[in-house]
């Protein structure tokens, strides 16, 4: 009996480092297929064009040039971004700020969302390897819960800190007419909770009332 019940949490641990580890490598992955076909690709063409140039004896027309100016100007853009997307630039300097990007960048991307933001002016320093996983940890929370199947309506996302403890607080609130979770979609908030807490030796709770999720993770 005993042997079981120590068995029951260590499989529920495993499964949900399982979880994560795959989810990213899945991210990983994406990131590789844009670089082949994106970054790469650009690549390439900026090179034939440069080539282009001095078979020329530079002597390509001026829109051919503006063409090549652009090419290197989205090139560099691109790499801010990879660069951003692996490591934000903001993490170092404000936790808040660094939350605050990654917050606007699923606001271009979901226009008809409500995000409510409510972060500190100043913060404590955060260590960049800790702050990175929970912004993941973030990321990855957006991700399972606001999928379309799910419509939400509304988000509310606060920072704040209280005895030495920094509280990271997210509500998500859907429409009537959704069905909130299916069951894999419930599973995997309870594999984010328990990677969260394995890996930053925080605390995580969620819970679902009527039409809010409520998630909670303090550090």
């Amino acid at each position: 009996m005993t042997i079981i019940s120590f068995l029951t949490p260590y499989h529920r641990v495993q499964k949900a480092l399982q979880w994560w580890s795959y989810r990213q490598s899945a991210r990983l992955l994406l990131e590789a297929e844009q670089i082949r076909d994106g970054l790469l690709q650009e690549t390439f063409t900026m090179r034939r064009n440069l080539d282009l140039l001095f078979l020329d004896n530079l002597s390509l027309p001026n829109d051919k040039v503006q063409d090549s100016l652009k090419r290197i100007e989205n090139f560099h853009h691109s790499l801010v971004k990879l660069s951003d997307r692996l490591f934000p630039e903001s993490l170092q300097d404000s936790f808040p700020l660094a939350i605050e990007s990654l917050v606007e960048s699923w606001l271009l991307s979901n226009p008809h969302l409500n995000f409510h933001i409510d972060m500190p002016i100043s913060w404590r320093h955060e260590p960049g390897e800790r702050g990175l996983i929970i912004l993941t940890l973030l990321q990855e929370l957006l991700t399972l819960t606001l999928s379309e199947l799910l419509r939400p309506v509304s988000i509310y996302i606060s920072l704040k800190s209280k005895n030495g403890l920094g509280k990271l607080t997210v509500k998500i609130n859907y429409s009537q007419t959704s069905s909130i979770f299916f069951h894999s979609s419930l599973i995997e908030l309870d594999y984010l909770s328990r990677s969260c807490q394995l890996l930053t030796a925080g605390k995580c709770i969620y819970h679902i009332h009527n039409l809010t999720v409520s998630w909670c993770f303090s550090w």
